[in-house]
């Protein structure tokens, strides 16, 4: 367990420090250390991981590396996935914030703060492409492109929040749906 507990520190510290641009960049490095490096979930199950801690309220990294701590070695395995994830940066939040402050008016700092945005939303696109194509697969394209647009339109033109769609698109799982062909 000792090691266990060693692996999720350093998977969550990697990813945590790694993740210049807030908590939605650090979720692809969290995918690789997760899924690609120790192989602790799936891509789909991360994916559905992924999709619920977005619906619950506060930092989406939190949730996630509490929860894989926690199904990997239940208190010790979350406590520390917290902690490799929150107080590293919150240190250097702390450091970081104190000396952008000082320098707030230089060049290289506005420059510096200027660069991340599109980085993190590079990182942010690749995962979003890996997730579309996983859907493409698993649900069909046509699905999948109705439900891009669909939830695209809600969240952008009707004003419905994310977490309302994810929802509703869990509880239709459970509904018993039939498929042309089915019997009556």
């Amino acid at each position: 367990m000792l090691h266990m507990n060693k692996d999720l520190f350093i998977a969550f510290f990697r990813a945590g420090m790694l993740g210049y641009g807030g908590g939605l960049s650090a979720i692809p490095l969290m995918k690789r250390e997760v899924v690609d490096r120790y192989k602790w979930m799936d891509d789909d199950e991360f994916s559905d991981v992924l999709a619920l801690a977005n619906t619950l309220p506060g930092p989406v990294n939190t949730k996630l590396s509490g929860y894989i701590g926690w199904r990997l070695n239940r208190w010790p395995g979350m406590l520390t996935s917290l902690a490799a994830t929150v107080l590293p940066t919150a240190f250097l939040m702390v450091v970081l914030l104190t000396l952008l402050n000082a320098f707030k008016d230089k060049p290289w700092v506005q420059g510096m703060a200027r660069g991340v945005i599109p980085i993190a939303g590079v990182m942010i696109g690749v995962l979003a492409i890996d997730f579309l194509k996983k859907a493409g697969v698993g649900l069909g394209w046509p699905l999948t492109v109705v439900l891009v647009v669909a939830s695209l339109a809600l969240t952008e033109f009707a004003g419905v929040h994310p977490a309302i769609i994810i929802a509703v698109l869990i509880l239709s799982a459970f509904i018993p749906w039939k498929r042309k062909g089915d019997a009556s």
